[in-house]
């Protein structure tokens, strides 16, 4: 059920990050006619708008990669043979992952706060918008972690009742 409702969740990141992406084409479009050509006159808001957007890209991006356990993975020693070390392994990765996110979430929120007090130079946008991107992301990270170590966990009892 749990892991249903986390694809899910994941599902609408994907969705999200693909939007996102079509909508930096716009204003990164509008940067280089108005650079390059001088058909259209320069409007600074668009490269504002062009890095909140990849801000959020980025975040969101590395929530998907967490899921899917391409993101702070570093093959330093050999894969593990036995089902056990396995465990270790990929716990530990996971244990660590987990910390990060609840320090990311935790601290984020001051860093939210922080942004709440500002607005950006040109579109004159909250700067929140662009930092609650690093509270959510902790809390999914952590969210993600401790879902894919509960699943390590009953794999590896699964196999050792199995065997």
């Amino acid at each position: 059920m749990i892991g249903r409702i986390l694809e899910g969740y994941c599902t609408g990141l994907r969705v999200l990050v693909g939007l996102l992406t079509i909508a930096l084409a716009f204003p990164v479009a509008a940067q280089v006619l108005a650079r390059y050509t001088g058909i259209i006159p320069v409007y600074l808001w668009t490269e504002e708008l062009a890095t909140f957007i990849f801000v959020w890209i980025v975040m969101i991006g590395s929530m998907i990669a967490v899921w899917d356990g391409t993101h702070f993975n570093v093959e330093v020693i050999p894969e593990a043979k036995s089902g056990l070390g396995s465990l270790l392994q990929n716990g530990f990765v996971l244990v660590l992952l987990f910390l990060f996110g609840a320090l990311f979430a935790w601290y984020g929120i001051e860093y939210t706060k922080f942004g709440s007090i500002q607005n950006s130079v040109m579109l004159q946008a909250n700067m929140a918008i662009t930092h609650v991107s690093v509270p959510l992301a902790g809390l999914t990270w952590a969210l993600f972690a401790a879902y894919r170590l509960a699943q390590a966990i009953g794999a590896y009892r699964l196999r050792e009742t199995t065997s």
